[in-house]
């Protein structure tokens, strides 16, 4: 509970920082509302014991920008060697290593498409907006290095809100081996809306791209399928928020960024795609770049559970269902492809045909043609 008090009335300790009295603007080391514009009202119920001139705070508007950015800024961690010069400059510096080609990827998080606030907890705003670019690296057999936000918020947004969504957005670049080192932050006349750009870097020649599928590869899916897209099934019946601890797929995805690594060292695969719009989907983009057709085995499909007690997910969401950020690649058939690749399970669902048509094949051996039913923006 935060608290500040009246003019005249004694200061209130709170987290080892002393708050001024006598404003509603003030400046506390360690706090999330640090020169946040406050709104007060005075606690009631007889079990409250405050100060007679002590108010809670009601609401902590965002910072204004130089203040946010300053916030920001002493959150970051560890700069690194790649990162030259990072935030605090008109654009970031970056060093890569010789032998290597960049990689860059861009992807938009907005409010209402891709997340609700009363739906989703910052923490998992913040972490999802990034996996989605991290997923992409993944996806080249990269290696992710320095991430750019630009963050636009609406002028009464909670200040705590954004801190907890970089919150989530740093952890997860902690654990990736990812700088912060740049952006831009904007005021929003609507919702929320982050856009983060990830650069990486992958060995030249060595990057793993969707058009180099040929006839008689076999193709693989990392994890479980269709976990993500029927948790948002649910919170769309449901219209109230569930446990993230018991829907990771959904809430906190994982780029499979060492799965992605090997495949690209151990020159295991020929083409790759992160399954972010759904399998049937991005089975179809890799068909497309790569002018080939495939052959799926319906019952190989690695349907994911959710919940607690786990329960499988239907069939539809593991073929059709978005934002899983499994890998789904391709391999030649003499290359010997592990069972599991950094603790997770790689399967064999099927494989690539010289036509132009992608087809499931039922456990009755029946073949029908598969449509491509997963994400499309623009499409009515």
């Amino acid at each position: 509970m935060l608290l500040v008090t009246k003019a005249g009335s004694p200061n209130v300790l709170l987290g080892g920082a002393t708050w001024p009295p006598g404003t509603r603007r003030f400046a506390a080391a360690g706090s999330a509302y640090a020169w946040g514009d406050l709104s007060l009202t005075r606690p009631r119920g007889p079990k409250t014991r405050l100060h007679p001139d002590s108010y809670i705070v009601d609401r902590a508007l965002p910072l204004p920008e130089r203040a946010l950015l300053k916030h920001i800024r002493q959150r970051l961690g560890k700069r690194s060697r790649a990162v030259i010069s990072g935030v605090g400059d008109d654009c970031a510096v970056l060093g890569v290593p010789p032998g290597h080609n960049a990689l860059v990827t861009t992807d938009f998080s907005l409010e209402g498409i891709h997340f609700r606030r009363e739906w989703h907890p910052p923490e998992s705003v913040g972490h999802r907006c990034l996996a989605r670019g991290l997923s992409d690296i993944a996806a080249m057999g990269g290696d992710p290095v320095a991430a750019f936000l630009s963050l636009a918020v609406p002028a009464r947004l909670p200040q705590s809100w954004v801190d907890q969504f970089m919150q989530g957005l740093l952890k997860l670049a902690a654990r990736a081996g990812v700088v912060l080192a740049g952006g831009d932050t904007a005021e929003s006349p609507a919702g929320v809306l982050a856009d983060i750009v990830v650069l990486g870097w992958a060995p030249r020649g060595k990057a793993i791209l969707r058009s180099g599928a040929h006839p008689g590869d076999r193709i693989y899916v990392t994890g479980e399928l269709g976990g993500s897209s029927a948790t948002l099934n649910l919170l769309f019946k449901a219209k109230k928020r569930l446990a993230p601890k018991d829907y990771p797929p959904h809430f906190f995805p994982m780029p499979r960024l060492e799965v992605g690594r090997v495949l690209s060292r151990d020159r295991l695969a020929s083409s790759m795609i992160d399954i972010s719009d759904g399998l049937s989907t991005d089975l179809m983009h890799i068909c497309k770049e790569s002018g080939v057709g495939a052959e799926v085995n319906k019952e190989a499909i690695p349907v994911a559970r959710n919940g607690s007690p786990g329960r499988r997910v239907g069939f539809p969401f593991a073929l059709h269902g978005g934002e899983d950020y499994e890998l789904l690649f391709t391999a030649p058939a003499h290359k010997c492809i592990p069972a599991r690749i950094g603790g997770i399970p790689i399967t064999e669902i099927g494989g690539i045909t010289r036509g132009k048509k992608i087809f499931i094949r039922s456990a009755d051996g029946s073949l029908a043609e598969l449509s491509s039913r997963g994400w499309e923006h623009f499409r009515n």
